[in-house]
């Protein structure tokens, strides 16, 4: 009997909607077998048999996780390490955001979207590292992390966000540097504005759902477009993919003249100085 086909691996989070689920179809179209982790157990295993209608030879699996546990995380990596000897792409793209003040965010928000938004990525790659060291020679490994302009420069009511993007982006170039004998890649994805869930299901500061809407700059694109810029950094192989122009000259604009960026921001984002809540503590 002939041994089973190779096929590379990969893994993705946040994989039922948006950036995830539109990553998750391109890496199957491509013959990668899919590790789709997502909170939403419903909406999760709906995309998951959606996708295997749409590529009937397609390993998948699919896994509930909420990685705002990090017992949770600890699990899944034991699941992923029992089910596969190689990965070769994990993608860190989970995430969450809030729309409130930062002295009317409570610190359970603050430390609820620096442990999805950061310290997850973190955990999951240190605790999958050995899996892509060893998908690397099968098929080449890469890391492909999901960050934010707003990890870049700061943003009004999104402080929490704008650290956790920041914490992502210091750590995992620091990463990039002690990987060079690694042989694994690392793409560094910085989307502005994109029309996905994570702001329909923004935190108010005290944790519930934001009543309002959010304030923009520049154009709002689709989870289509990005997915097309990240084919076409991987095709190169970038390590850093700043997709939007305009917001990448906004983050130029506010290193070069931060006071003027930051007036310019205010105004910009004033409605959200119309939507306070109750401080921390009150």
């Amino acid at each position: 009997m002939a041994a089973p086909t190779l096929k590379p691996k990969a893994l993705v989070t946040g994989a039922a909607s948006g950036i995830g689920l539109a990553l998750s179809n391109y890496l199957a179209g491509r013959g990668y077998d899919i590790y789709m982790v997502d909170v939403n157990t419903d909406a999760l295993n709906k995309q998951a048999a959606q996708m295997q209608t749409a590529y009937p030879s397609l390993r998948l699996h699919a896994y509930a996780c909420d990685l705002s546990s990090p017992e949770a995380i600890i699990d899944l990596i034991e699941q992923i390490n029992s089910d596969t000897n190689y990965l070769n792409v994990l993608v860190n793209n989970a995430g969450i955001t809030h729309r409130s003040l930062a002295m009317q965010t409570d610190i359970s928000v603050t430390q609820k979207v620096m442990q999805v938004d950061f310290l997850a990525p973190v955990q999951l790659t240190q605790g999958l590292y050995a899996l892509l060291v060893a998908g690397a020679p099968k098929f080449n490994a890469t890391v492909i992390n999901v960050g934010s302009m707003a990890g870049w420069m700061p943003v009004m009511a999104r402080s929490s966000y704008c650290a956790a993007k920041s914490a992502l982006h210091q750590y995992f170039e620091t990463l990039r540097a002690e990987w060079q004998d690694d042989n694994i890649g690392l793409l560094m994805v910085y989307p502005s504005f994109l029309a996905t869930e994570i702001e329909n299901n923004a935190l108010s500061g005290t944790g519930r759902r934001a009543s309002h809407a959010r304030s923009t700059v520049g154009r709002i694109q689709t989870v289509e477009w990005l997915v097309s810029r990240i084919d076409e950094a991987l095709g190169k192989g970038a390590q850093r993919l700043f997709a939007d122009r305009f917001i990448n000259l906004a983050s130029v604009l506010y290193r070069l003249c931060p006071r003027w960026y930051l007036r310019m921001m205010r105004r910009r984002f004033v409605t959200e100085l119309d939507h306070p809540e109750k401080e921390p503590g009150q």
